[in-house]
């Protein structure tokens, strides 16, 4: 089966998917833990396998012990450099894209692999992993900076996108409005007046800049205030004060999908 997709920068680094990783752990977890097969993909892992290591690794400690991921990379190179990191049955790698090289995973991670494609691509790419899933699979499909300070992703299943997540590393974060360098494809070119994820991103910032008297106890104490203005301001935040000390939120992807 030929690989669909093309080949991505494959920058990558150690810790870089934590976030992540530790939220699938906690959102996911159930499905991988009641899937008859356990099998991830990280598809596109890039130019070393560090971050599907780190992937089955959490996996593992923390959702189930026989937990399989496969890293999937169109670049034979890539596979072939891999595979000394393998630890087969847990993980493997192999050559693959979008057809998931025929394999039929409980859950897909792809992260930084659709950020160089066009927008219209997006959509096309969605449904050609999601068709491909097992019963009651997952994708999670997003992107991050280098260091995996800022990021977000959509968890889609069979029926499309479901939830948006934003993730910020709190120590570091100077502001909320930077979240929208690190939007996933589908909506970073949608931070403009008149679309929603705009109004999010803008709601954010008002909020972070009105919460400027707790700073001094501290960034989570100043990101905890500004979550909860929003959620007072009418945005259906998802999760919960336990999720949003880790600098992370999730809305409905209704909430924030493109106008």
């Amino acid at each position: 089966m030929k690989p669909v997709g093309v080949v991505t920068r494959g920058t990558t680094n150690p810790n870089r998917l934590r976030r992540v990783d530790n939220w699938i752990v906690e959102t996911c977890g159930n499905a991988l833990r009641s899937a008859a097969d356990p099998l991830v993909v990280d598809l596109g892992y890039g130019a070393t396998p560090v971050t599907a290591v780190e992937l089955r690794a959490r996996l593992a400690a923390g959702v189930r012990a026989d937990v399989r991921v496969v890293g999937l990379e169109i670049d034979p190179v890539r596979v072939a450099a891999a595979q000394p990191a393998a630890d087969p049955p847990g993980l493997t790698f192999a050559r693959g894209g979008f057809e998931l090289a025929g394999l039929r995973p409980a859950l897909v991670r792809a992260f930084n692999v659709l950020r160089q494609y066009d927008e219209g691509e997006v959509a096309d790419a969605w449904r050609t992993v999601t068709a491909r899933l097992a019963p009651g699979g997952l994708l999670v499909e997003g992107t991050c900076d280098e260091l995996g300070r800022l990021g977000s992703w959509v968890l889609l299943d069979a029926a499309g996108p479901r939830t948006l997540t934003l993730a910020a590393r709190l120590a570091t974060l100077e502001s909320p409005a930077q979240l929208a360098e690190r939007l996933p494809k589908a909506l970073i070119h949608r931070n403009v007046p008149g679309e929603r994820i705009h109004d999010l991103i803008r709601a954010l910032d008002d909020a972070w800049q009105a919460a400027a008297g707790y700073a001094p106890f501290g960034p989570r104490h100043r990101w905890l205030q500004t979550v909860r203005a929003v959620c007072a301001a009418g945005w259906p935040i998802l999760d919960h004060p336990r999720r949003w000390r880790h600098g992370d939120l999730t809305l409905p992807w209704a909430a924030v999908s493109p106008t």
